[in-house]
């Protein structure tokens, strides 16, 4: 009886143990990912956020509409240095997007895509004065002066 209640302790305390570790692979995962801007017009619309891509090439995409803020994008996207990259994307106004990106380097790039809107361009890594020769701006459109909040202007 006494072997008995001494194993019930001590699994207990084993068990007490692993549950205030909680868990380990998100906390790593942070180590080898990294996190880019992203600017995107989608149908003529500015869009911006950020992608996050992980060592495996695997990595996340959350953007949405500088008009309207409450309007995002989510999505998903696989890379490797040799290929490029492709990825889908779900908006919360039901629009969906299936997309390809080319790296300029492991951390910047630019893709095209198709969404049930229209079309789409974007960048990652890339600062809005890099960006305009890998979008398909809107016809007498350009982005706003340096220094302030990025939208998209008459020329």
């Amino acid at each position: 009886m006494k072997n008995n209640a001494a194993r019930k302790f001590l699994f207990a305390a084993v068990a007490g143990c692993i549950g205030l570790a909680g868990p380990v692979a998100p906390a790593a995962a942070g180590l080898f990912s990294a996190t880019r801007e992203v600017i995107a017009i989608v149908d003529g619309e500015l869009f911006v956020g950020e992608a996050e891509g992980h060592l495996d090439g695997a990595g996340t995409i959350a953007i949405h509409s500088q008009r309207d803020p409450s309007l995002t994008c989510l999505g998903e996207f696989t890379s490797s240095a040799k290929s490029g990259g492709n990825g889908n994307m779900r908006c919360s106004d039901g629009v969906t997007a299936i997309f390809r990106f080319q790296r300029l380097s492991i951390y910047r790039g630019h893709g095209t895509g198709v969404t049930s809107r229209g079309p789409m361009s974007f960048v990652y890594g890339l600062s809005p004065e890099e960006a305009p020769p890998h979008l398909q701006m809107p016809g007498g459109k350009k982005f706003s002066p340096a220094g302030t909040e990025l939208s998209l202007v008459d020329l």
